[in-house]
């Protein structure tokens, strides 16, 4: 496996990855006025703005296939995700260990927002939750999502 930083051409790879993992994962845990929202903000613009900003990494499995892709910015990990069928192999695991040491060559704090189904994933890295938002979306639907910080 290896992580390289994305480039202009890997637009459409990384929105795949993102809006694969959030519409066959997210719906088990939130109502759809939030999976709607999560696609909103994952949006083509903000992908190619993070990827032309150098902020953009993907996980390439053994074989050359795209498997994940994190998103770092300052001390911040966003849009961290690996495709459903590639999930429990390491990938994750890989790609947040890839994020945490970017981060630490600047600030001594990361910064993340986690869904519902990562928050557990999030505290056996050592990450604790600082603070628990609410969004209201349509519909009246809502978001729910924590703040969580790791001390590095």
């Amino acid at each position: 496996m290896k992580i390289i930083k994305a480039d202009n051409p890997d637009l459409e790879t990384v929105k795949d990855i993102t809006y694969t993992t959030i519409n066959q994962v997210y719906p088990k845990y939130y109502p759809k006025g939030a999976v709607d929202f999560f696609l909103a903000h994952h949006s083509s613009k903000n992908i190619e703005d993070d990827i032309a900003a150098g902020k953009v990494f993907l996980l390439l499995d053994d074989s050359g296939t795209v498997a994940g892709t994190v998103t770092v910015d300052g001390n911040d990990i966003g849009r961290f995700f690996v495709l459903p069928q590639h999930q429990g192999k390491g990938y994750g695991r890989a790609l947040l260990s890839h994020a945490e040491e970017i981060v630490k060559k600047d600030y001594s704090q990361i910064v993340l927002s986690s869904s519902l189904p990562a928050k557990a994933i999030y505290m056996k890295k050592g990450y604790i939750s600082a603070d628990y938002n609410i969004i209201e979306t349509e519909n009246g639907d809502f978001l729910c999502f924590d703040t969580m910080i790791k001390n590095i």
